[in-house]
């Protein structure tokens, strides 16, 4: 076969495909290690297999969840810190599929990028493997674009999906949530994932540069500090289903806070009271309300402010649900109760946040 006149070839044209297989060598033993009952995790084919009679489920129902780490990732290119953004993006989906009351099964990665840097690429996907291994959850596949032109250099984006399983007839919310069940929160690790648009115009408007010591946290950069990773919330929760019969919900408390997030696993006629002087307010929240006067009804719709899970519990096995969550690693705080709905307005606020 001749050359063409000009001699163009795909790598000149941006794309290198040895610096693919490269990432696909350098990611090879992370991957492996996320194998689990039902998968092997090795890559290099085009597809990934998963054998649910082997990971013990009779009557399955699946369930699908999919995400990405929104504007968090500008941090992560601005700062060079990308080790954690593989965890963001694992956590977005596996904590979605927990609150259905699902096991993770396996997780599939999409990574685009303007110019393929293995090593760099490699790092997040440690991440990712990192937060498979924690959830139990198998990294079976995934794909790696380098699209320039579409990205500068440098620049990356991140999508992902996980799929679970729960025998049929186990799945959450349960029929049964009633006015007077407990509301109990889990502590976040931080801002998880969400809200980073309003994040970012807040520490523009600081004048702070990312390398500089964290108002809220000092012996952090604020750039680290603003990508502490989003808590994996699988085991402790999955514990808590399985052990104490008693959780008959789970709001997992992503972009749109407490106020539009606790109603999505609620019947209809039904909200929650939630007693703000209860939250555990991180100081990371409250040095953004301060620094971007921040109300508190939009800090409430836009971040976690503390609690990146809620529980709906039976009133009667509180103690029960939160002694196996504290077994498990979780902090876990009574804020309130279900309530009969007052209109269109499903969660209720009393009393005021401790920004303090």
């Amino acid at each position: 076969m001749t050359e063409g006149k000009n001699g163009l070839t795909y790598a000149g044209s941006g794309v290198d495909i040895d610096a693919g297989n490269r990432l696909v060598d350098l990611i090879k033993p992370m991957v492996r290690a996320t194998a689990r009952a039902g998968a092997d995790a090795e890559i290099g084919g085009f597809g990934g297999l998963f054998d649910l009679r082997a990971a013990g489920f009779k009557d399955p129902v699946l369930v699908a969840a999919t995400d990405g780490v929104g504007t968090k990732l500008k941090i992560a290119i601005e700062t060079g810190i990308h080790g954690s953004i593989g965890i963001d993006l694992v956590a977005m989906s596996v904590n979605d599929l927990v609150v259905q009351g699902a096991e993770p099964l396996f997780f599939l990665d999409y990574f685009a990028c303007g110019k393929l840097d293995p090593e760099t690429a490699a790092t997040i996907v440690a991440g990712i493997a990192e937060a498979c291994r924690e959830s139990g959850c198998a990294l079976i596949g995934g794909e790696t674009a380098e699209m320039p032109g579409l990205y500068a250099d440098g620049d990356y984006d991140l999508g992902g999906f996980a799929v679970g399983a729960a025998e049929r007839g186990t799945l959450l919310p349960r029929a049964d949530i009633a006015a007077g069940d407990a509301v109990i929160g889990l502590a976040s690790s931080g801002l998880h994932s969400n809200g980073f648009s309003l994040v970012r115009k807040i520490v523009q408007e600081s004048g702070l540069a990312f390398d500089a010591p964290a108002p809220f946290a000092p012996v952090m950069t604020l750039g680290a500090a603003l990508l502490t990773p989003t808590r994996l919330y699988v085991k402790s929760c999955l514990r808590a289903i399985r052990e104490s019969g008693a959780v008959k919900g789970l709001a997992h408390i992503t972009g749109g806070g407490f106020t539009d997030n606790i109603p999505r696993v609620l019947p209809k006629h039904l909200g929650v009271g939630i007693d703000l002087p209860r939250l555990p307010v991180l100081p990371v929240f409250k040095w953004l309300a301060a620094q971007g006067g921040v109300a508190e009804l939009e800090l409430l719709r836009t971040f976690n402010c503390g609690i990146g899970m809620i529980a709906i519990v039976q009133a009667d096995a509180i103690e029960k649900v939160t002694d196996v969550l504290a077994a498990n690693g979780e902090s876990a705080t009574l804020l309130g109760e279900v309530i009969a709905a007052a209109g269109e307005q499903r969660v209720v606020y009393d009393g005021h946040l401790n920004l303090e």
